[in-house]
């Protein structure tokens, strides 16, 4: 896509240039007043909202008007959180960026890790600071939040793969 995405220029399906622009952008900035960083937001939602769920970084920089440099770190921060993968493109030595077809199930998995080193975090807090101290009892208390929270995130994760299944099929809306 080059310099305008005007009314009835045409995606790479058949949709309005524009009206996918906006969406981008729209998906995007709800995804960076959650925390995401602005250009890895908008690199997310323009793969996201690709037929293919891949692109090249040339691809990526036209469509969002943006610099090399700032698709790569954008990229490097999705592959970070496991939003997105890099592959070769077959006979080239250009990699395509292709979003995860589970990307959700990915992030939200990945969060187990850093949760289960938050409780390690908290128990050498409690034990420092004494159970029965005020701190110590708060410690105990956000400890006792994230176990809580890490096993509602396995529990939730099992029912959407069950879920997943019943709704697409198994292996359904997968590159």
């Amino acid at each position: 896509m080059s310099e305008a995405a005007g009314a009835g220029v045409r995606t790479e399906g058949g949709r309005d240039a524009e009206a996918v622009s906006r969406f981008v952008e729209s998906f995007a900035a709800q995804l960076v007043e959650a925390g995401m960083q602005r250009m890895a937001a908008r690199v997310f939602a323009a793969l996201l909202s690709s037929d293919s769920g891949a692109m090249t970084s040339t691809e990526l920089g036209e469509q969002l008007r943006i610099s090399p440099a700032a698709v790569s770190g954008a990229v490097r921060y999705l592959s970070q959180q496991h939003m997105v993968a890099r592959e070769r493109e077959p006979g080239s030595r250009r990699e395509r960026y292709r979003v995860h077809s589970d990307q959700w199930y990915e992030a939200l998995t990945n969060r187990e890790t850093v949760l289960k080193r938050w409780e390690g975090a908290l128990r050498e807090g409690v034990a420092s600071l004494g159970a029965d101290t005020p701190a110590g009892s708060r410690m105990a208390e956000t400890l006792a939040f994230f176990e809580f929270v890490e096993g509602e995130i396995a529990a939730m994760m099992e029912r959407w793969r069950v879920h997943r299944e019943q709704v697409f099929g198994k292996g359904q809306g997968r590159p």
